[in-house]
């Protein structure tokens, strides 16, 4: 195998440069990496997805497939770098780690390391914007004529915040580190005080009062998946209709033309969290089968990447009153297949701060935490997470100080000298999940002499895998995967007695026990993971019949015959 040099980790690639590099593991491991294009963004670039099995144990879309991908949040670049992670680490190692032979043996791995395109190369231009999602304008395509456009002011590169000396400010400095901006405590007055804004321009400023604009780019793609699908008003930048986005329909065309994705895992950032459906229902509310399995696999994701895994309903609402649907609702929901997103990368946990619940934490939280995150960027960062005030003379607010939290590299994404160290910790997570997959297997392929010209032809196949060949419960209520299909195909001169050249044999279970060996009752089903298909045949000796077994999520097999 030739030698492949693994990608900077440390650094984002732009558009070219990640096209590239997935072409050139396509070039140097063709029987194990091929790249396809599955789609363009608003702008015309190409959604590429990275095909890793090996092509001579069987085709892709022959094999279970885990479905991988990142960067659908314009900002949030990390996420690509865990999939390009992945990539280089199957890609490198097949035919060195047994686990990963055999995965690329017997499965396939889908990878999309950059889902939107635009919004990545947007975040990574000279002049950087840090928007949503798409670059598509959204929902009207105006620019603003009033307001503050939040954009790199200064021309350094970064989009801080600016602070204004206001007595009616919200903001005063902390005693024991001016750099600090704390908020005033109820019924304090007399001090001095700030008013803390995005660094940005202004449109038409009175002198008096301004409102801070939306992006124009206002979509979320991650709001625009077809189930629970819904209008604006209830949630920001789902579109105008279901995949009415080019990313998201091409995402949704590619699952729908390879029912082999029995499981997904999409990379976001940042909490540091993985998290598990529903997002719309409770515990309560889920088939238990399913969250009885969604809690094995998360707890694993625990142990191997010491991520905590959570419930988006339970535990990861924006709002205790709202809901956050995505891509986890559409993959489990409506396909009933598994699914996580992981929110890389917690600043706050670099920084020690412990104990803290998630999204409440960004609504409040003790001094004690910034003064501990401060620390953490002056030895650990250079001082460049948090980048001390410097004035500037504002084109319309006159002299103010721009400064404060670099959000984009030390919030949404580690600083570079942390990022490989963050996605190092999935590989081994991601690659349990896909070989726990349903794996259809041969288990015999025979032919009975019933007498001089008549056969009893038989097919018996087997789940190899961890999960059932249906995945989930949810997918048998959605009727969206059918049992194991056995086909026949007869030669010249040859007739069926009994049979059918196509039938629907039963769903195959998985070989995880059903219950523990202390269960009061025995599973009586014990040989549930295994099929069997029968036909008479009328051929003549010598005669080479093809059978083949094929289930959406677990495979296809295939065999031949001789009479005689």
């Amino acid at each position: 195998m030739p030698a492949i040099t693994p990608p900077d980790f440390d650094r984002f690639y732009r558009h070219d440069e990640l096209t590239r590099l997935l072409h050139h593991y396509a070039e140097a491991l063709p029987h194990l990496v091929q790249v396809q294009a599955i789609g363009q963004s608003h702008e015309g670039r190409g959604i590429l997805v990275a095909i890793l099995t090996n092509t001579r144990t069987g085709a892709h879309a022959d094999k279970p497939a885990l479905w991988v991908d990142g960067n659908i949040h314009a900002a949030e670049l990390t996420a690509s770098t865990a999939c390009l992670y992945y990539l280089h680490q199957l890609a490198s190692r097949h035919g060195d780690d047994a686990q990963v032979t055999h995965l690329l043996d017997t499965r396939t791995v889908y990878i999309c390391p950059r889902l939107n395109p635009d919004g990545a190369e947007l975040a990574l231009a000279d002049k950087p914007r840090h928007i949503r999602s798409s670059t598509r304008p959204y929902p009207f395509d105006e620019e603003p004529v009033e307001g503050l456009t939040i954009e790199d002011v200064d021309g350094d590169g970064r989009m801080l915040t600016m602070r204004i000396p206001d007595p009616h400010g919200p903001y005063k400095k902390h005693a024991e580190d001016p750099r600090l901006m704390v908020p005033r405590e109820p019924g304090e007055f007399g001090g001095e005080y700030y008013r803390i804004i995005p660094e940005g321009t202004l449109k038409n400023y009175n002198g008096f009062e301004f409102r801070i604009n939306r992006d124009v780019e206002g979509l979320d793609l991650n709001r625009n998946f077809p189930s629970l699908w819904r209008q604006e008003h209830e949630q920001l930048g789902a579109g105008p209709y279901p995949a009415s986005e080019p990313e998201v329909r091409a995402m949704v065309d590619f699952f729908v033309k390879h029912p082999n994705i029995g499981a997904a895992i999409s990379y976001h950032t940042h909490s540091g969290v993985i998290l598990r459906p529903m997002g719309t229902q409770s515990d309560d509310d889920m088939i238990p089968e399913d969250l009885w399995a969604y809690k094995r696999f998360s707890a694993l994701g625990e142990k191997l990447t010491g991520y905590p895994a959570i419930s988006i309903f339970h535990e990861f609402k924006y709002h205790p009153k709202e809901i956050i649907t995505g891509t986890q609702d559409w993959v489990y929901e409506h396909l009933g297949a598994l699914f996580w997103t992981v929110e890389l990368w917690a600043p706050n946990k670099e920084a020690g701060i412990t104990g803290y619940k998630w999204i409440d934490w960004y609504r409040e939280h003790p001094v004690e935490d910034d003064l501990k995150l401060l620390k953490w960027s002056d030895e650990q960062c250079d001082g460049q997470a948090y980048v001390a005030w410097k004035p500037f003379d504002h084109p319309q607010l006159g002299p103010v100080e721009i400064g404060g939290w670099d959000r984009m590299n030390y919030w949404r994404n580690p600083p570079p000298h942390l990022r490989e160290r963050e996605v190092a910790r999935f590989p081994g997570w991601m690659t349990q999940i896909a070989l726990s997959l349903p794996k259809l297997e041969l288990l015999r392929a025979e032919a009975e002499p019933l007498g001089p010209d008549t056969w009893r032809v038989r097919l018996a196949v087997a789940n190899s895998g961890w999960l059932p060949a249906y995945v989930s419960k949810r997918a048998l209520e959605r009727k969206t995967v059918r049992g194991v299909i056995f086909e026949l195909e007869l030669p010249a001169g040859a007739s069926l007695v009994s049979g059918k050249p196509r039938m629907e044999g039963p769903q195959l279970e998985g070989h995880a026990p059903k219950s523990s060996l202390q269960a009061f009752l025995p599973n009586r089903d014990v040989t549930a993971d295994r099929a069997v298909a029968e036909w008479v045949v009328r051929a003549p000796k010598g005669a080479v019949l093809k059978l083949q077994a094929r289930a959406d999520r677990a495979g296809r097999v295939a065999a031949e015959v001789a009479l005689g």
